[in-house]
Parts: structure tokens; sequence; C-alpha cells
């Protein structure tokens, strides 16, 4: 097979999405795992963790990596998907690597494949490492893509690996079983290494998993937890290596969840890496994550961005919404994938929306607005509803609709959440 070579990150990515299709999943890592040995990456000089489960990946690793980065660690950051470039999926010291480094790896990746077919995820997972292997950062936080078993990143041992949470999502691939899903993601961990897991109902099977391999696995609610039945903010305990415990007083209000902060505070605990208390409360204040409670400012305009799209998420949501004050009314856009939830989404957000923009995603199964607004007329919500065939079309009109005492969100995918990022000409100031 003759050698492709490009000079620009547009021409490779062009090239990659045309022959290696976005929506092409293909789980196994025999084939990656040929072509990642070929390249013969070095990764050795840094502490790896790697982060799966349903809910909560992202904004584990943005508090992971602002923690460390504020105690001075050089960190880099494999996540996915993007909301605007391609370069956010590969971060080095909290920002989108440049197209050289990317490019560097595309050309590497093809030069050390040969005949081997791979998807598009698995040529941004080499490409993350490959940067990685250059760059050599004390630490790697790398985002699971899909279950964990068959993951593409699954090919890398971490130091540590961690499970956020087990929800039913992505049954075409992961099937609709809970137990069968945290047996899945329970494929990241590895015999005599720290195994985390943040959901206090940790399926049966992550946990037998975890024992049969010997790792040495933390769960949230026995070895680790939160408490928010304090005086003074929250506070967390968790167990060290050695069996001793230790605890942290005194925690802040925070923008992302605390179940994943509580998360977080084992990991570092693990790594050895906890900082000062009062280091660490300054540091989970500044965390923030794009599309993930995400608020912006446009005009006389307050819109709040997440990306939820799963009846988890979505009741993580309306809890969050239903305990801020408004003074007007709530507007939703939404738009959402066909093969979610979507009967549970709506029924999660249903108590907490007064106004529903709902939007066509124009993607790869989108659903449709009107399939959406026939749910919600069966959930008993009629008059309240709007139509659109994008989320730039509803937000113009949601624009003019909203007052200084109301707010907007937008919700439901990543797509819907990019969408509105590119509609607001990112002009927004966050609040």
């Amino acid at each position: 097979m003759a050698e492709v070579h490009f000079n620009t990150l547009s021409q490779w990515l062009e090239w990659i999405e045309t022959n290696h299709p976005v929506d092409l999943i293909e789980l196994g890592l025999d084939r990656l795992r040929e072509v990642y040995e070929r390249m013969n990456l070095d990764l050795s000089s840094s502490r790896i963790v790697i982060v799966g489960g349903t809910n909560g990946k992202g904004s584990t690793i943005a508090m992971l990596d602002q923690v460390l980065r504020d105690q001075g660690k050089t960190v880099g950051c494999f996540t996915s998907p993007h909301f605007l470039r391609y370069n956010e999926r590969i971060k080095l010291a909290g920002q989108p690597v440049n197209d050289d480094l990317i490019v560097r790896a595309f050309a590497a990746i093809e030069q050390a494949r040969g005949d081997v077919r791979l998807t598009y995820f698995e040529y941004n997972t080499l490409a993350a490492l490959h940067v990685f292997a250059l760059e050599q950062p004390e630490v790697m936080l790398l985002e699971v893509g899909l279950g964990g078993r068959l993951d593409a990143i699954n090919i890398i041992d971490a130091d540590i690996s961690v499970v956020t949470t087990v929800s039913v999502d992505h049954v075409d691939w992961l099937g609709d079983d809970r137990e069968q899903i945290g047996y899945e993601k329970a494929g990241i961990y590895r015999a005599g290494r720290p195994a985390v897991c943040g959901d206090p109902c940790a399926p049966q099977k992550l946990i037998d998993h975890a024992t049969a391999i010997g790792a040495k696995l933390f769960l949230r609610g026995r070895d680790f937890n939160l408490s928010t039945d304090v005086d003074d903010g929250w506070l967390w305990q968790g167990e060290q290596l050695n069996g001793n415990m230790l605890t942290v007083s005194g925690l802040p209000e925070i923008t992302l969840p605390k179940a994943n902060a509580a998360t977080v505070l084992q990991v570092l605990n693990l790594l050895d890496m906890m900082p000062e208390p009062d280091d660490l409360r300054q540091s989970l204040t500044r965390a923030t994550l794009t599309g993930r409670m995400q608020k912006v400012r446009v005009g006389a305009v307050d819109y709040t961005l997440d990306v939820a799209h799963n009846p988890e998420a979505a009741a993580y949501l309306a809890d969050r919404l239903e305990g801020q004050s408004v003074k007007g009314r709530t507007f939703m856009v939404l738009g959402i994938l066909a093969d979610k939830d979507i009967d549970q989404v709506l029924a999660c957000l249903k108590p907490v929306i007064d106004e529903w923009y709902l939007v066509t995603l124009n993607k790869p199964r989108g659903q449709k607005a009107a399939a959406l607004r026939e749910k919600l007329a069966k959930l008993g919500v009629i008059d309240t509803v709007q139509t659109y065939a994008s989320v730039a079309e509803a937000l113009e009109t949601v624009a003019h609709d909203a007052t200084p005492d109301d707010r907007v969100i937008v919700a439901g995918s990543f797509f819907t959440v990019s969408d509105a990022l590119m509609a607001l000409n990112m002009e927004g100031e966050s609040t």
C-alpha cells in the first residue's frame, strides 16, 4: 500500500475522515496493538491514569489536570470528542497541542501501519500517544472512548485505572445490562495496580473482575467517600495505599460534580500527589470544562451549556438547575441523538423547564425535532414547545424571547453544544 503524506492537519483529517469514517466502531485491540508496537513509543517516564465510565470522565480528567498543573506538574490529556477544533483532543499544559505535533504523529502512524486498517478513533489514540512520547509529560490522563475492555486506549497499562460511573448507554455495543457494562468498563483494570470505582453502587461483575485479576480496588462508599452533611463546605475521606485514612474538610462549592471530585481526590491520594488543603480547594474551584455546566453570557442572556445526553446526566443537570435560584423562566434548547434513552432524558428535565426549543440534529443518528415534540406530548407538555431545523435557528429565536431574568439551557449532545458554541461565536465570557 502506498504511503500517504500530507503537510497540513486539515488535509490529514479530511483523508482520515474520508477513508476511516468517524462513526465506524470496530471494538478489538489486535490491529491497533500491532501498529502501536511498530511505532515503538516510550511512555515510561510518565505516570498514567486511564479514566473510563458512563458519565463523569471529562470532568474527572479536568479536575485532575487542574490540580496537578497547579502543583507544577506537566500533564498531557487525551479526551474526546472535540467541540470546535480537533486539537482539543490532545492537550499539554492545559492547552491544545499545535498542528505540527499532530501532523508529525499522523505521518508516523501512516509509516508504521502498512496495510493494517485503523478506525478514526484509533488514529486519534495513536496520535495522542505519539505526542506524549515526544513531549514526556510527568502525568498522562487518558479517556476511554467506549466501554473499556476493547477500547483503543486499553492497549496501555495504566498506573491507576478509574471507572467513574456505570449506567446503561451505548446499548448497541455494550448491551443493556448494567452488570455486563460494568464488566466491560472494568477491563481497564490491571493486576497488582490500584483500580478506582466512583460509582456508589458498583456492579458486582466489576468488583469480581478486579478481584479475579488481583487489582487493588478502591470503591466509593467503602474505601473513599464524600459528605455534604457538615457545617463547613463538604468533606472527603479516603484510604491510602498503606491502609491509613486521609481526611480533607472544608471543601468548597465547585462547578463540576462533587461526586467526581471525590474520585479525583482518591486518585490524587493513590498517586501520592495530594496537595495541601488550601491549594486543593483553590484548584477544585478553578476547574472547569467546556460543555459541562458551562455558563456563558451573550448580550443580556445567560446560557448554561451542558452535554447531558443520557438519563444520569440529565438527572444531574435537573438537580443543579433546581438548586439554583432564577427570577424568570428556564428555556431549554435540546438536540439529541436518536439512539439515546430520550424518554427518560425528557422525564428528568420536564420538572425544571418552562419553555422548550427542540432542534433537529443534522448528524448521523440525529433525532428530528418533530419526534422530540411527540415524546414531550406523551408527557403532557404541549403548549410550551417549539421546533427548529438547527441549533443556530433556535438560539436566534430564544435570544429575542428571553429577558435578563430568564436562563437558557443548551443540552442533549456534544453536537448540540458544539453547534451552540459556533452560533454564539464564542463571544460570551464565562460567568
